[in-house]
């Protein structure tokens, strides 16, 4: 089945049921099965080839949701661009993804201007308007949402097969050029029906859309809800740093099911914004992406009792998650890893060391991924291709393609696999192989800290990398380096102790919401008032 079908067939079985919720809008399955078949329609008009590329410049509204579908629906494959830019980082992208078309929507015109002016391209997109008028920005356009009214509304002949890139989400790359990864349809159906059997996602849910467009959490949000005939409720963008607002969407909504990176639920647990009994229709809490720590998962398993909390793990390259841990209950102690669990349907989970042998259970490897998640690969680079995904050969001689996330992990005495941070997150100081993690974990268990980050600097000295710890303290906390020293003194050795400090009043964020550890580097490298405990 191709992504776009799934939510056609929602449609033809409730076509009044409500499928897109965003302020006051609200879109039934019916709605945006029309527009997207129309807006398809115009596309296939204006030459769109089965396998050509698609950029959409807009931010998480409805019509970019129907831009995407109408994409597929078309043959085509979507490339979701981040509308906040830069303009030269998006230049890049459409000269790699060669996209002939671009989608529009919201106050982009600047930045579209900006980046087609950028661009190296033979031939420039054709860009169309996911709205009534086109800003005034100087770019020509071939249409404007006015114009798909008179288009049929009917359902398009299949443009497709399940083996298709659906779309292209791009990463950073190590040498500052961001990467495209491609997903196929059959990749993200396959996750979408384990999660929807697995969550027991149906019609009466109520689902958040919190992620970016350009973010792959966001692929299971939308499919994952469309699927089932459930309704998404886009989160405003301007909500991501008000606590108390985010919770009040929730209410408000009627969430059933919450899904986003920790940093939102840790920042919602720090400001202390969750009464009991805020949220009675909540039944799932599921999060992606980073670690969460355990003092925030205790503190949400305490406020939200009746709530299932599961942690999701998947690299962008493994389509949206790869493996999952529903929690039995909650920690009693603060410092209590949390899994990121078990393989899911036609997944596994290796943990290997530099030989590509099985570690034995308990020590620290490198985690890889294999099964039907793995990605084609990064568009039209086969060189990074082959670096990043490679061939194991089994003792009985079989073969398999395995994705390296970059990740350490073990497995437990219960047979589940631990996350143990970044290959490049495990370092060498005095003598000490460390994982940064750890420390992070203590600091969170310290009960003075809102959020915190512990990065590692190359030295000089004898230590070989410089432990630093950045960090955001509770409301009314008025908490030193030095008094914060004092408390990590009873959670860690001494030799894991950070040597660098550095408060800050909010830590530096990327566009995914997830913390951005390369700004920090560079803060303690520059800044001079950086304390030294």
């Amino acid at each position: 089945m191709l992504l776009q079908d799934g939510v056609t067939a929602q449609a033809e079985a409730r076509p009044d049921a409500i499928a897109i919720v965003y302020r006051d809008e609200r879109l039934t399955y019916a709605d945006i099965e029309h527009a997207s078949n129309r807006l398809a329609r115009m596309l296939i008009d204006l030459g769109l080839n089965p396998g050509d590329r698609v950029a959409l410049l807009a931010p998480k509204v409805p019509a970019a949701i129907i831009a995407m579908l109408a994409t597929l629906k078309a043959g085509g494959i979507y490339v979701p661009l981040d509308p906040a830019g830069p303009p030269n980082r998006l230049a890049r992208m459409l000269e790699v993804s060669e996209s002939s078309f671009v989608l529009a929507a919201g106050d982009v015109g600047a930045m579209l201007a900006d980046t087609l002016y950028a661009a190296r391209l033979a031939r420039a997109p054709r860009v169309g308007w996911l709205q009534e008028t086109a800003p005034a920005a100087g770019v020509p356009h071939e249409f404007v949402a006015g114009h798909l009214a008179a288009l049929p509304s009917t359902r398009l002949p299949c443009r497709g097969r399940e083996t298709d890139v659906a779309h292209i989400l791009f990463t950073s790359g190590s040498t500052g050029l961001p990467k495209g990864v491609t997903i196929t349809h059959g990749n993200v159906a396959h996750f979408i029906r384990w999660a929807r059997d697995y969550f027991g996602t149906a019609a009466g849910d109520r689902i958040s859309q919190h992620p970016p467009l350009h973010f792959d959490l966001s692929t299971f949000d939308i499919y994952g809800t469309l699927w089932s005939g459930a309704e998404l409720h886009l989160v405003p963008a301007e909500l991501n740093l008000l606590p108390h607002k985010l919770v009040q969407f929730m209410r408000d909504a009627e969430l059933t099911q919450w899904f986003s990176v920790p940093s939102v639920l840790n920042l919602m647990a720090k400001y202390d914004v969750v009464a009991p009994g805020t949220l009675p229709r909540l039944k799932r809490v599921l999060w992606c992406g980073e670690a969460m720590p355990t003092p925030t998962l205790i503190y949400w398993m305490e406020r939200v009792p009746h709530a299932r909390y599961t942690n999701l793990y998947g690299p962008t390259e493994a389509t949206i998650a790869s493996s999952y841990y529903t929690v039995p209950r909650c920690p009693q102690d603060a410092r209590e890893p949390i899994p990121i669990g078990r393989a899911c349907d036609g997944e596994a989970l290796l943990v290997l060391n530099d030989r590509l042998e099985p570690v034995a259970p308990g020590e620290a490897g490198h985690l890889y991924i294999s099964g039907v998640g793995l990605s084609p690969g990064y568009w039209r680079d086969p060189e990074k291709t082959a670096t990043a995904f490679i061939t194991q050969r089994a003792a009985d001689g079989t073969e398999r393609r395995i994705y390296r996330t970059g990740d350490l992990a073990r497995i437990g005495e219960d047979g589940l696999v631990y996350f143990l941070g970044r290959a490049d997150s495990q370092i060498k100081s005095r003598g000490y192989r460390i994982e940064l993690g750890e420390i992070e974990a203590a600091a969170n268990a310290t009960g003075c800290l809102r959020e915190c980050a512990v990065v590692a600097i190359a030295s000089e000295g004898f230590e070989g990398h410089a432990i630093c710890l950045a960090y955001v303290a509770l409301a009314g906390e008025a908490i030193t380096p030095a008094a914060l020293r004092e408390r990590l003194r009873a959670l860690l050795p001494s030799y894991m102790m950070p040597v660098h400090w550095q408060a800050f009043d909010v830590l530096p964020r990327n566009a995914n919401g997830k913390i951005d550890r390369p700004a920090l580097r560079e803060a303690f490298l520059q800044r001079e008032e950086v304390v030294h405990v």
